[in-house]
């Protein structure tokens, strides 16, 4: 005849019961190392290239407040540079910053119209180039010049374009277009039309 305590014990329960179903779970212990599962072995990953760190630290944000935050640090780096209109602004924010060859070629592949206004933003190996209309920050467009370069534009505080390339020289080439489909005035006056329903 089995006594209370042996009724409950895990071995005596018959099989199918939903006592067995509760003991072949891995979080319920049994308080015996025989019924402890040894954790799977999981290889060390490689680190990430540089440029994925902020990826990797920025998983888990929500992603339209990672949005907004990112749009308010350009703004604060476009008032920073404080770029007059047809010209860059400079923004170094690492000591070591590009070479000044290397700056000056990046600059020059994209030439400014007379209505943009550039933030030239100085990380070391990787550039990012803000470009803004009037007014400032309205309008802003990002090209990211890193080890895949990408291009980004917010018109008045929205997300409406994401573009990535397969090179730098691509990306500058696509990159001066964009300035002149967001940002010149006919551009710009095709675009509040279209929000109008004209």
């Amino acid at each position: 005849m089995s006594t209370p305590d042996d009724k409950d014990s895990p071995a005596e329960q018959p099989e199918g019961g939903d006592d067995k179903a509760v003991k072949d779970r891995w979080w319920v212990d049994f308080g015996g190392k025989d019924n402890v599962k040894a954790a799977p072995v999981v290889a060390p990953v490689a680190a990430p290239p540089v440029g994925q760190k902020f990826y990797r630290a920025a998983q888990g944000f929500e992603q339209e407040a990672a949005r907004a935050r990112l749009t308010d640090l350009n703004q604060k780096l476009l008032v920073e540079a404080n770029p007059d209109l047809g010209h860059w602004g400079y923004v170094q924010l690492v000591d070591r910053p590009l070479p000044s060859k290397e700056a000056e070629q990046i600059r020059s592949a994209v030439d400014l119209p007379g209505y943009a206004r550039g933030a030239f933003i100085d990380s070391g190996r990787s550039v990012r180039l803000l470009v803004t209309g009037t007014p400032v920050g309205e309008r802003v467009l990002e090209l990211a010049l890193t080890r895949e370069p990408s291009f980004d534009c917010w018109v008045q505080g929205e997300w409406v374009k994401e573009e990535l390339f397969k090179d730098r020289k691509r990306a500058l080439r696509a990159f001066k277009d964009y300035i002149a489909q967001y940002l010149s005035p006919e551009a710009i006056r095709a675009w509040e039309a279209d929000r109008a329903g004209v």
